[in-house]
């Protein structure tokens, strides 16, 4: 690639943002292109700025990383993805990759792996960080071929609602945010309960918590 790698960095914390931007601005061949603060805002940067590579954070609020990513390569196929967790779980790394992630680092890792896991997606290969052990990436690859949990079989519709519900927010302001009516936002939030056999809020929110929508302190 003749011109700079362009990084679209993608986390709900300012502090970690301008970490990774600092970091990133002082190695040749790569640039910082804009900074989104969750994945709603991330799919509208997107779009706008057209970068090579994502560093996506797995949770933010408002709109997931993992939802973000499986929408923004639904709208752009060539788009290179890394998640940035801080979980090595076999279900984590699995949810990421069939989301469409090629790339997978925990929040720790060295800053000279994460130079090394952008310049080779962008080269078209997918990156797993060190910290991601043999028997894991075992284990995603057999269960790529098991059958999709009830989270994955969830529409992305679904799943964006199920997050703005566990978030706290009313039909009212979930059709707001997603640009629907609030009758349709209703039909949505309907047709998740009969989806998951889940029928009061407080079910949904336990739900989301344990699939890893959002955390128990969010």
């Amino acid at each position: 690639m003749d011109r700079p790698i362009r990084i679209l960095v993608a986390d709900d914390h300012a502090l970690v943002r301008a970490g990774l931007r600092s970091l990133l601005s002082g190695v040749a061949g790569l640039e910082v292109i804009a900074e989104a603060r969750n994945g709603r805002e991330a799919l509208l940067l997107i779009d706008e700025h057209r970068p090579d590579v994502v560093l996506m954070d797995c949770r933010m609020p408002d709109l997931n990383g993992l939802d973000a990513t499986a929408q923004a390569l639904a709208a752009r196929p060539s788009l290179r993805v890394v998640i940035l967790s801080v979980s090595t779980s076999e279900e984590s790394v699995l949810h990421a990759l069939r989301a469409g992630a090629v790339g997978y680092l925990t929040k720790d890792v060295a800053p000279a792996e994460l130079e090394l896991a952008i310049r080779a997606v962008a080269r078209g290969e997918t990156y797993l960080c060190s910290a991601i052990s043999a028997c894991v990436v075992a284990g995603c690859l057999k269960g790529a071929a098991q059958p999709l949990s009830s989270f994955e079989r969830l529409s992305p519709r679904q799943r964006e609602v199920l997050q703005l519900i566990a978030e706290g927010h009313p039909s009212k302001e979930i059709a707001r945010r997603l640009q629907i009516s609030v009758r349709t936002a209703e039909m949505h939030r309907s047709q998740l309960m009969d989806a998951l056999g889940i029928h009061d809020v407080a079910g949904l929110v336990r739900y989301a918590i344990r699939v890893g929508v959002i955390t128990p302190d969010s």
